[in-house]
Formats: C-alpha cells, sequence, structure tokens
C-alpha cells in the first residue's frame, strides 16, 4: 500500500469514526409488484443537534408529491408545459398514506400536513425535545409507487423499479426548519443518519444501491426474499430494483464504482479504465471519498446531462465512444460525489456546487482532452472546418451557454433559489455561469493552484457536515493574495452584465494611455493585452472601472490592444474588445455561408439561401446576408434580395433592429427599427412595404412567470401595384398603428389581451380580442375568444371592404399575415384560415363590416385533439341593420395554432355538411415559419 492510499485511508476512519449522524433510521419495507406498493413501518430516533428546543418536528414526503394535479409537484408540471403528469391516469400517480404514528410506547402523536403542502409533514412528540435529547418515533404507512414517466423514478413498464423520495424523511433543522415542496429540481435537502433497511421483495429482482448489503434471507416458499441494507452517515437513499441487473462494478482503490450508463459498447476493461481514471482525478482535486461505494445510473444522468451534440442519436453523435462514455460518467460521478459528501442546502445555495462541478469537468477536460473541440470529430470535415464553431474548444460550451441567456436578458443571479429560476437557467446556464467564474477568477489570481487548493481546502474542512458558501468565501479569501469581495458581490449575487470596451488610446513616444469604458454596473476587473502582431507582449489587469477609467501601459512596438485576449473573463459582448493600433479598421470583416457561432476577432457577415412559397412569386429564392448568429444580439439587420420563379420579377426584404434593456423588470427592454419587404399580392402585382417600429417590453420581477406586456408603436406604408383591369382607388396608403398587449399563460390556463387602434388619412378604427383557455382537473378544455371592432370614422367606401373588419378572413392590408395566396377568393389557399377580427370559420353571406362587429368563438375537446367549436356575433354595416351571425363544426387541432382543420357543421347557411361541394368549405391553419414551430418545443425552457 503506497503513501497516498495509507493517507486516503486515514483521512476517511477519521471522519467516519470523529462524525456521528443525527438520527437513526430503520425501515422495514414491502414491495407488493402487482399493486406498485410499499409497505413501510419506520422508526426514525431523532437527535436534537441543535441549541433550540424542538416541540415539533418536520419530514419531508416527497412521495405524496405525485397525488394529485394540484401539488406543488403538479403545479410546476404545468409551469413547464409538461403534459404527461396532467394528463396520467390516477393509478400512475404516487401517493402516501399514513396509517400510525405513535411512539415508542405505541401512544398515538399528532401529525399533519404544513400549510396545505401535501408533501410536508408535521409530527408532535410526546414532549418537547430539549438540545441534545433524543425522541424515536414509530411511523406506519404505504407509498403508492408512481410511473417513471415523470421524473423517470417510480414504476418502469418493464417491471423494474428506481426508487427515490420512497420514505419519510426529516428535516434539516439550523436555526429554523429548512423545509419546502418537491418541484422536480432534485434537491432535497437532508441530514445524514444511520441506515438499516429490511427490504422485502420478489426472489426475482436483484436490489443495487449505495448500502452495504449483508444478508438474503429467502421466505419459506422462496417467492419473496429480504435484504438487509446498512448505511451510515448518509443523507438519502436511492433504491434500484430490477429483474435482471443492469448495473456493473468497477474498482478504483478502495471505492466500488456501481453503474448503468451507457457504456456505448466499450469493452469492461475500457469502462473500469476510464472510470478509475475519473474517481482518481476527483480524489487528488477534492480529496478521498469516505464511503467504499458509489453508485450513479442513466436516471441520474439524463436528469442532468452534459448538454449539446452528445446528446444526438448515437448515429450522429460526433464524439469518439471513449470520449463520449467518459464525460457521462464524470458528469454524473463528479455530480454524486459531491452530493454525497457536502451538505449544502441545494434549493438555495447550490451555486457553490455547480462551480466546483463544473470547473472539475473542465480541468478534467483540459488535462486529458486538451484539444477536443465543441463539435467533435465534425471540426475536420470538410466544409464544417471552415466555421468559426469548429475552433471552439469543448469547454467553451460552458460559456456559450450562459452567454445565450444573459443576451437575452433572462439570465438571474447565482444566489437565486432554485425554483424561482427559468428552466434553461437551473438546468444549464447559472452552472456553467459560475464554473465559468472559477476560471474568471484562476485567471484574474494569476496562480491555477489557489482556486484548486480553495476547493480542496473547503471540501476536506466541510466534509459530511452542514456547510454553505459563506464558508467556500472565507477558504479562497484566506489563499487570495487579492481582493476578491467582486467575486461574490457582483458576479455570484447579481446577474449584472460583464461588457468592457476599448474607447479611446492616445499614443505617447514611450506609452499608451488607454480609456476603458465599463458598459455595465459592477466592480469586476478586466484584463487588458497588448500584441505585437500575434505575440503577447504585456497584460495589465484593471481594476474599479467605474464608467471610465485611463491606464497607462508600455508602447513597446504594440500594433493592437486588446481586452480578455484568452475569453477567460464571462463577457457578453467580446466585438468592442479590439483597438487596431496601425491600420483604421479595428477587425477585418468576414464574410460566412450559413449562420455561424460569433467570432469577436472578426466584423462578420452571414449569408443564406432561402426558400419562401406563395401563389403569385411561386418559389421564391433569397440570398440573406445578415449578422445574426446562433447567440442574439442587441443590433441585428438582414438584407434579402430575391427572385420568384413563377413571378420573374426581383423581390426581397431588409430590416434593421436594436434592443436595449433597461431593468430586470417593468418595463425592462427597448426595440426599434426599421423594415422593408417587397412581394406580389395578385398576379403580376407587386406592394412595396416600408415599417418604423419603437417597443417597450414589461415583465414582472419572477421571471419564471409568463406574464408579458408590450406596447408597439408602428407606422406602415403601402404602395401596390395598379390593376388596370380592376384599379383600387386607394393603392398607396399610410397607418399608425398603437398596440397593447398581455399575455399570461401555462399547461392549465391562459389569458390574453390586445387592445388595438389605427389611424390612417381615411379612416380610424378601434378593437380589442380577449382570448382566454382554461384546462379543468378532468382533463376538459374550454377555449374561448371575444373580438370586437368599431370604426370611429371611415371614408372608404370607394376602396368596397379592403380597410373593413372581416368576419373569416382579414383583408391584411398591413400585410402581417403570413398568407399562402392572400388576394385568393378561390382555390386550396383560399380556405387557409388566420385567425384574426372575426374568427368565423364559415364564409357567410356577410363577410365584412365597415361599421362595427362582434363575435365570440368558443371551442371544446371532444376527445384528445378533436373538439367541437362554434362562433357567434353581430355584423354592422353603414344603412344595415345588424346581423346575427353563427357557425358551429369540428376542430381537428393536429398541432395546435400551428396546424389544423376545420370542419363546418351548421351556420347561417344551413347544414354545410348536407350542400355541394362541401370541401371547399374546409379551412385549415398551416405555419412554415421555422421561428414560430421552434417556439413550441422552446417554450418550457425560457
Amino acid at each position: 500500500m503506497n503513501t497516498v492510499k495509507i493517507y486516503s485511508f486515514v483521512i476517511i476512519f477519521f471522519v467516519l469514526t470523529s462524525l456521528s449522524a443525527q438520527h437513526d433510521i430503520n425501515i422495514n419495507a414491502s414491495l407488493d409488484i402487482q399493486k406498485k406498493v410499499l409497505t413501510i413501518t419506520q422508526e426514525v430516533t431523532y437527535k436534537n443537534s441543535s441549541e433550540d428546543t424542538l416541540s415539533k418536528l418536520y419530514f419531508h414526503d416527497w412521495a405524496n408529491s405525485f397525488l394529485d394535479k394540484k401539488t406543488p409537484l403538479g403545479k410546476r408540471f404545468a409551469e413547464d408545459f409538461i403534459k404527461r403528469f396532467y394528463f396520467a391516469k390516477n393509478e400512475e400517480r404516487g401517493a402516501t398514506i399514513i396509517t400510525k404514528v405513535t411512539n415508542t410506547k405505541l401512544q398515538s402523536l399528532h401529525w399533519g400536513r404544513h400549510d396545505d403542502a401535501q408533501d410536508i409533514l408535521w409530527i408532535t412528540p410526546t414532549s418537547p425535545i430539549y438540545p441534545g435529547e433524543s425522541e424515536t418515533l414509530l411511523l406506519k404507512y404505504q407509498i403508492k409507487i408512481p410511473s417513471d414517466k415523470f421524473t423517470r423514478y417510480g414504476y418502469h413498464q418493464n417491471g423494474n423499479f428506481s426508487l427515490k423520495y420512497w420514505y419519510l424523511q426529516p428535516a434539516v433543522y439550523n436555526t429554523k426548519w429548512n423545509i419546502y415542496s418537491h418541484k422536480n429540481l432534485n434537491d432535497l435537502y437532508t441530514p445524514l443518519a444511520n441506515y438499516k433497511i429490511n427490504f422485502t421483495l420478489p426472489s426475482s429482482y436483484e436490489v443495487a444501491s449505495e448500502l452495504k448489503q449483508e444478508t438474503t434471507l429467502l421466505s419459506e416458499d422462496k417467492t419473496n426474499k429480504t435484504v438487509l441494507l446498512t448505511g451510515n452517515n448518509r443523507n438519502h437513499v436511492n433504491l434500484y430494483l430490477e429483474k435482471t441487473s443492469s448495473f456493473y462494478t468497477s474498482k478504483s482503490g478502495n471505492i466500488d464504482l456501481v453503474s448503468n450508463i451507457d457504456g456505448d459498447d466499450l469493452i469492461p476493461e475500457m469502462k473500469s479504465v476510464a472510470t478509475d481514471k475519473i474517481l482518481k482525478f476527483l480524489q487528488k482535486k477534492l480529496g478521498p471519498y469516505p464511503f467504499d461505494k458509489i453508485l450513479v445510473s442513466e436516471n441520474d444522468y439524463k436528469n442532468n446531462p452534459v448538454y449539446g451534440l452528445n446528446q444526438l442519436p448515437d448515429i450522429l453523435r460526433p464524439f469518439p465512444d471513449g470520449f463520449q462514455y467518459e464525460i457521462k460518467q464524470l458528469k454524473t460521478i463528479t455530480e454524486k460525489y459531491l452530493e454525497k459528501t457536502l451538505l449544502i442546502n441545494p434549493r438555495y445555495d447550490t451555486w457553490i456546487k455547480d462551480a466546483i462541478h463544473v470547473y472539475l469537468m473542465m480541468s478534467y477536460t483540459e488535462q486529458y482532452y486538451p484539444e477536443m473541440k465543441i463539435i467533435g470529430k465534425l471540426s475536420k470535415v470538410i466544409g464544417v472546418r471552415w466555421f468559426h464553431i469548429a475552433d471552439l474548444k469543448f469547454n467553451d460550451q460552458y460559456f456559450l451557454g450562459y452567454k445565450n441567456m444573459a443576451r437575452l436578458f433572462l439570465d438571474q443571479p447565482l444566489s437565486a433559489p432554485q425554483d424561482e429560476l427559468v428552466k434553461f437557467n437551473k438546468n444549464i446556464a447559472n452552472a456553467y455561469k459560475s464554473g465559468v467564474g472559477f476560471k474568471y477568477l484562476e485567471d484574474y489570481l494569476g496562480d491555477d493552484n489557489i482556486v484548486d487548493q480553495s476547493i480542496k481546502n473547503f471540501y476536506t474542512q466541510n466534509l459530511l457536515k452542514h456547510t454553505s458558501s459563506k464558508e467556500y468565501q472565507k477558504n479562497l479569501t484566506s489563499l487570495s493574495p487579492k481582493d476578491v469581495t467582486w467575486f461574490f458581490e457582483d458576479f455570484i449575487s447579481s446577474n449584472k452584465k460583464i461588457d468592457f470596451k476599448i474607447k479611446s488610446v492616445k499614443k505617447e513616444k514611450d506609452s499608451i494611455e488607454v480609456t476603458i469604458k465599463n458598459n455595465g454596473d459592477n466592480n469586476m476587473p478586466i484584463s487588458l493585452y497588448g500584441l505585437r502582431k500575434k505575440d503577447v507582449v504585456s497584460k495589465t489587469w484593471v481594476l474599479g472601472v467605474n464608467g471610465t477609467k485611463k491606464v497607462k501601459i508600455a508602447n513597446e512596438n504594440l500594433n493592437k490592444l486588446v481586452l480578455d485576449y484568452d475569453q477567460n473573463i464571462p463577457e457578453i459582448n467580446r466585438r468592442n474588445n479590439y483597438r487596431n493600433l496601425k491600420w483604421i479598421f479595428n477587425k477585418p470583416i468576414q464574410f460566412r455561408i450559413l449562420q455561424d457561432i460569433e467570432d469577436p476577432r472578426y466584423s462578420q457577415i452571414f449569408f443564406i439561401p432561402e426558400i419562401e412559397f406563395n401563389v403569385y412569386d411561386g418559389f421564391t429564392l433569397a440570398s440573406k446576408f445578415y449578422n445574426k448568429s446562433f447567440i442574439k444580439k442587441n443590433i441585428e439587420y438582414s438584407i434579402s434580395p430575391a427572385y420568384g420563379f413563377k413571378s420573374n420579377k426581383l423581390l426581397g426584404s431588409a430590416a434593421i433592429f436594436h434592443r436595449k434593456q433597461l431593468s430586470e423588470h417593468g418595463l425592462y427592454q427597448i426595440r426599434y427599427g426599421v423594415n422593408g419587404s417587397m412581394f406580389s399580392y395578385a398576379p403580376d402585382l407587386l406592394f412595396k412595404r416600408f415599417s418604423s417600429s419603437l417597443s417597450f417590453y414589461f415583465r414582472p420581477k419572477d421571471l419564471r412567470s409568463n406574464e408579458k406586456k408590450r406596447l408597439l408603436l408602428r407606422n406602415i406604408n403601402v404602395f401596390r401595384d395598379k390593376d388596370k383591369e380592376n384599379p383600387v382607388t386607394t393603392p398607396d396608403y399610410n397607418v399608425f398603428n398603437a398596440r397593447y398587449s398581455y399575455s399570461d399563460f401555462n399547461l392549465i390556463s391562459f389569458l390574453g389581451y390586445t387592445i388595438d387602434y389605427q389611424l390612417s388619412k381615411n379612416f380610424s378604427k378601434f378593437s380589442t380580442t380577449i382570448n382566454y383557455r382554461k384546462l379543468f382537473l378532468n382533463n376538459r378544455q374550454l377555449n374561448l375568444r371575444f373580438f370586437a371592432g368599431s370604426f370611429l370614422f371611415n371614408d372608404t367606401s370607394k376602396d368596397g371592404d379592403f380597410f373593413s373588419f372581416a368576419l373569416d378572413r382579414p383583408t391584411d392590408y398591413l400585410f402581417d399575415y403570413s398568407y399562402l395566396g392572400r388576394s385568393e377568393e378561390k382555390g386550396l389557399v383560399s380556405q387557409q384560415i388566420i385567425l384574426a377580427e372575426g374568427g368565423f370559420k364559415s364564409k357567410l353571406k356577410y363577410p365584412f363590416a365597415n361599421q362595427w362587429i362582434t363575435t365570440i368563438n368558443a371551442n371544446t375537446n371532444i376527445w384528445n385533439w378533436i373538439y367541437a367549436y362554434g362562433d357567434v356575433g353581430f355584423v354592422k354595416n353603414k344603412g344595415v341593420s345588424p346581423k346575427f351571425v353563427y357557425d358551429a363544426g369540428i376542430r381537428l387541432s393536429l398541432v395546435a395554432d400551428y396546424f389544423e382543420l376545420f370542419l363546418p357543421v351548421v351556420s347561417n347557411k344551413g347544414w354545410e355538411i348536407s350542400q355541394p361541394n362541401y370541401e371547399e368549405q374546409i379551412r385549415f391553419i398551416i405555419t412554415l415559419s421555422p421561428q414560430t414551430l421552434i417556439g413550441l418545443f422552446t417554450r418550457e425552457w425560457y
């Protein structure tokens, strides 16, 4: 045994013998495979290690979170648009049925649910528990195991079981009770306990866990067996019950790694080499693992994967099998290593574990795979390797994940509670930012060993102790030769953006005076590099840049100045970091075919061919030139000259917009810009549309809220070719439009309304639209829409109904809608419907209103995606009494709001279904915009 192993053994022995768990938990559990029910008798010896007297004890009963749709977990699923729980059958959900709560004398104890939270239990002991004293409770209950399709834990269709949060667990008390509900965040906070579990299950099943499996007792008929599991100083216990075990064991020193993570067809020897390398790396970076077994599962990995191209199907993955397997194991083992040993409140203080986790992953990749690219082997493919994304290292993904949210103005402080985070921040961006932050620190301190040592000290000093990020701050501060207050006050505790720029440069004989501007509101440091050609000549850290700051550096024949040249600082905008001292342009212009990752070294212009379609121009081929990369920019432009193959005409569009963030909530963003387009609106007739707009965006303080408000002010100019055979009186017109919109939606309910005012030379009109949707507990859905519009004055009779309100098909004189054929009155494309204005589906005798209109549209589901719809309303034209209109039919919502069919049944025209040419009355909704369709899949992340 070498010195390292002896040292590790001594530390582990000291830790395990010097620490005693706060509680003892003995469980006798029996599994009914058919009913999917656990019958549990649990004895809890609760030791009061605090300085307070406890008159009430709290337990987390997260198994009961699956009780119904109204639990905090059920509401969370609805907020995240996760339908599978809401529409699940009752037998697929879980529950806890408590039958008895007593003391050791079998006296019944009072108990209940905390503040109506179904997954938090309180129990009143016989007498108060004073500091240092213990109380033993006896609990009898049943756990109805939920389906695994909600969280990947529960019963599986193949008869196996993955059990997590399957028993009552004491809450942590440290001057207050740390209790909160299950919200599918994998963040249960529990104290250490000594476990003894007798688990009875069918003999055909195997048990996998991190505990010692000491004995197996068979029943007399040998159909069942009882497995004894024991373990001390554990915070919680997961069990995997399988007919044929999917787990394999690899050994590294004194640690057995038990895993069923997919091995990408690697041979067992290769798996053992990889896991041994990972565990030795972690023990070197952190310290010895205090237990002799660590278990990681495919479920653990899938709940917190390495996001990116590695999630593609195996046939498409661009990474070598060995690396793919290794990075999955590294992610999961590191997470479990920290989870089992650092007792930090994961709901309110998880950033420190996230930072250590991601930092260790980055360090591992740098050490063993320094040349691995973010797109793997694709970076060597001809064509792909010309893109900047092919230059990016694997570790660059962490900065990009954070920058994506910062550019969307959706980033949140690392110190924010986990249940307040937007899903993308919870799963990706915040962890990535915290890990990148440690790299920022490393660069700033100028000594890689300081951050490494601070992490190791924090781990070893707080092993198996309740601790917090404050302890890490003390550790780092004691080691750092520089002030690191900014890291905790600005970087961790706020979402202040980092964005520095070189404002001006003044050359002197032997020095250069550089004025640096801080575009953010923070006190973070920035590095200034002096370059001679491609060689780094000098590096200067600049602190205290509040507004602007001047700094002098030696003039050593430098030809370029760059802020953060090594790109270790998570700036949201690196494009303004360059100043060329020998040339008029700071950066060369770079043309790229297809969209690419932003390269701050160049002024990039992207080019992509685009194909569109309408019945007048046919297929339109456009050459789009634009600056938008995969991550949003504050200033974006596009120029798209196009050619219509059917109309044989030059067409196209152009736009430029600027976004500015004002605050975190309330009026948080202003967007303004101009755009223009030219396409055909009828056979051989072009329209030209020019618009300028100013938008004000509002949101609440809670970024998880879907409540959004917008005020849009725009001016639209339209110029149309005149049709010689059917000349229009007003081919050219100008409309000022003011529109206020509000929306608040999730899976269960939706409320949105729009107030619209339009003013033109010949008319002025006002309208409002209200949309409401409700999904009831019985899965019945009701959709209601109300529209009312009235002209304040109308002098457009010479233009027919071109500017009138429409009952079923708006003329779209503002050219806002994506009609396949906007002027068609017959044929398939004329049956396209845009649910705007009147919202009717049938084509009736009074299709327009030149005075006022009011309609109500309703539909409700009959079965799955089949709905019944009905519309009623009044249409008022000048000189004619109001006309009552109605229709009803069947709506086939194949993809809601994106691809739907409407089959009219009855209307003012009578029974439409029995009338001739019925197929011409069927209406459809179709959305071809990729951006709109992408929103359908990303709405649960942002």
